[in-house]
């Protein structure tokens, strides 16, 4: 998986059918691709254009919109003050967003370690998990130097930098995460929050915000991508702000997790941030 900057797109969409809305995301499938798009920039009431086009209008921080069912090509997108007149001026871009066939995607408007608003194009994995299981990925996109993030006290995603993301498959359950900083274990940056990880769904959650300017802004944002198993059940997503800590459960504690852990299952993804350039 590569995050990629966000090239004139190829054909014509419609205004109306880029509309965004919060509707279950599952994996892409055919000649189409899924996109949806995060807000993570505080303070700050933004415009969305894609192909010169206002797409969002007054998007919110914190705010998750879509997923967008798109054929595949390339999408050049803006991010301006809330009520510009024209794409002209963007606070964020314009960037491209080339989407693969079958691919789910979502693209984040956020802060980069400096404070500095940025965007990424992050690839939502949607390999089948395992019956029973569930993929956590955790995506740091806030203003922040590398964080742990720590279940039941003990640490599973550790060094993760703006604007990484790892990911491991575990058994379906209510993980209560907190977000310290990287070989800490406390003050808590972020929580302790529950998460609930479905079955045959990945469960991404978003730390954003700016930890050096007003760590008030701070918070998570939870995004549902379903269908990774043969027969999935219907996944809401576009929640956002705190994660829901409806449906708590006592979780596997973090033994299970540190053994899935040294059996490798932890994945670490490749992102870079400025659209300005490719990953590697």
């Amino acid at each position: 998986m590569r995050a990629r900057p966000f090239a004139a797109a190829a054909g014509t969409i419609a205004v109306a059918a880029l509309t965004f809305a919060a509707v279950p995301a599952q994996a892409a499938t055919g000649d189409n691709a899924q996109l949806s798009v995060l807000h993570g920039v505080p303070g700050l009431t933004v415009d969305v254009w894609v192909n010169g086009e206002r797409t969002i209008d007054d998007f919110t921080p914190g705010s998750l919109a879509g997923p967008l069912d798109l054929p595949a090509g390339t999408y050049t997108v803006a991010i301006t003050a809330a009520d510009a007149t024209d794409a002209s001026s963007p606070a964020i871009g314009p960037v491209d967003l080339p989407l693969d066939a079958g691919g789910n995607y979502t693209a984040v408007a956020h802060l980069d370690t400096a404070g500095s608003p940025t965007a990424t194009l992050f690839t939502n994995d949607t390999s089948p998990t395992a019956a029973g299981q569930g993929r956590l990925t955790v995506r740091h996109v806030a203003a922040a130097p590398a964080v742990d993030v720590l279940a039941a006290g003990q640490p599973v995603v550790t060094n993760l930098t703006n604007p990484n993301e790892q990911s491991l498959d575990l058994p379906a359950g209510t993980v209560s995460a907190t977000v310290v900083a990287a070989g800490t274990t406390e003050p808590a940056l972020l929580g302790p929050a529950d998460v609930n990880v479905a079955e045959g769904s990945n469960t991404i959650v978003y730390a954003w915000g700016n930890a050096t300017s007003d760590p008030s802004t701070l918070a998570l944002a939870t995004q549902v991508v379903g269908g990774l198993h043969s027969n999935p059940s219907g996944v809401q997503a576009g929640q956002a702000g705190l994660v829901d800590d409806s449906g708590t459960q006592p979780w596997m504690i973090a033994a299970g997790v540190l053994a899935l852990l040294g059996a490798g299952v932890l994945t670490v993804a490749r992102r870079q941030v400025a659209p300005a350039k490719d990953d590697r």
